[in-house]
């Protein structure tokens, strides 16, 4: 299943009193993932930005004159949301504004049926909470130490992530994701090394208890095992 999450920033907070669309930003989703693919661009509103707007995003007159008009881009951005499903947070506000800016190129609206509402979803999830982005993404552990001022595409990327954790986070794969493979772990074994010195043995027999030694042995014949054995007194090391 393919869905889009989507956010836009604006020149106020009424599209029916002539606000405009300055920001559009977008994250592809594929079975609730995000494949890597965006869709960003800055807009110019054909009129000025109000102080509250800027204030809430940064993005200033100056900056927007030169950006193209959304009549310039609509094509693109309606190419890039195909007939995804949308995730947006407040919902009726973006499409609000986006449905006004199709009314005057010409283009359909967009269907609320083909809408998911994050902070319908976050409303139900936790009830009585604070469910704007920033206390979601606080919530769920989400970095968003970069989010100073809003910003289309960061708030999309941050939405998509906030998202996935409404649906029941790293869970939603039910444990079948491919797992790591297993880390080998080397171990190292020492060799021990023995040291044998040789050292001379001095014998506790007595020569005679040595030669009724030998007198046995040759009572057992010349083919007697211990025979093998029998040397002459100067290589048993005798001292």
């Amino acid at each position: 299943m393919r869905e889009i999450v989507l956010d836009t920033e604006t020149t106020g907070t009424d599209p029916a009193a002539g606000d405009r669309i300055v920001e559009i930003g977008c994250v592809e989703l594929v079975n609730q993932f995000p494949t890597g693919r965006t869709f960003h661009v800055y807009i110019n509103p054909e009129r000025p930005v109000s102080q509250g707007a800027f204030n809430v995003h940064g993005l200033s007159d100056a900056f927007l004159a030169d950006k193209p008009v959304f009549a310039a881009v609509v094509d693109n951005f309606l190419n890039f949301i195909g007939d995804g499903r949308l995730v947006i947070h407040n919902a009726a506000f973006d499409i609000a504004f986006l449905n006004a800016e199709f009314a005057r190129t010409g283009h359909p609206p967009i269907d609320l049926s083909r809408v998911v509402d994050t902070l319908t979803l976050a409303r139900r999830k936790h009830p009585g909470a604070p469910n704007n982005l920033d206390a979601l993404c606080t919530r769920y552990g989400i970095d968003n130490t970069r989010r100073t001022k809003h910003g289309a595409l960061l708030d999309a990327e941050l939405l998509s992530e906030v998202y996935i954790e409404l649906l029941g986070g790293k869970q939603a794969d039910l444990g079948l994701a491919p797992q790591a493979a297993p880390v080998e772990t080397q171990i190292r074994v020492e060799s021990t090394v023995t040291i044998v010195r040789e050292r001379k043995t001095t014998s506790r027999l007595t020569d005679a208890e040595r030669e009724a030694h030998l007198a046995f042995i040759a009572t057992l014949g010349e083919k007697a095992l211990w025979a093998d054995y029998v040397r002459p007194d100067a290589e048993q090391g005798r001292t």
